[in-house]
């Protein structure tokens, strides 16, 4: 693992982001009705995931709040394929994209959990 000095050089992060980004392209063309439902939510919770991991870093001082903060990060992400699901099922998206985001998610959940599960390897 080469030198961290800022959330921006963590994988995980440049990952959720890049997807945080595709999410606000994708939602761009589902309908009016889910402006502020949906589409909403879905930006929402897949920003929220770099956010937490943003929080996260400020506090790697402490390993407790560190922790924390990844678990928060954690969730959105479950919550983003939640609405993902939703995304398929209402055909705002095909099935490939949705399979494709999803795998890209378990990707970010995997990296997460690897921080959450060893955070002596990031906080000091």
């Amino acid at each position: 693992m080469g030198q961290i000095n800022s959330f921006r050089d963590l994988i995980v992060y440049q990952k959720a982001y890049k997807l945080a980004m595709e999410i606000f392209e994708i939602t761009r063309s589902f309908p009016k009705e889910e402006k502020y439902s949906l589409t909403d939510q879905i930006r929402r919770s897949s920003r929220s995931v770099t956010a937490c991991i943003c929080e996260a870093w400020a506090k790697k001082m402490y390993i407790k709040h560190f922790v924390s903060k990844l678990s928060d990060s954690l969730g959105e992400e479950y919550e983003t394929e939640g609405w993902l699901d939703y995304s398929k099922d209402c055909k705002y998206i095909d099935v490939a994209t949705h399979s494709r985001l999803l795998g890209e998610y378990d990707e970010v959940r995997k990296m997460l959990i690897h921080m959450i599960n060893n955070p002596e390897k990031f906080c000091r």
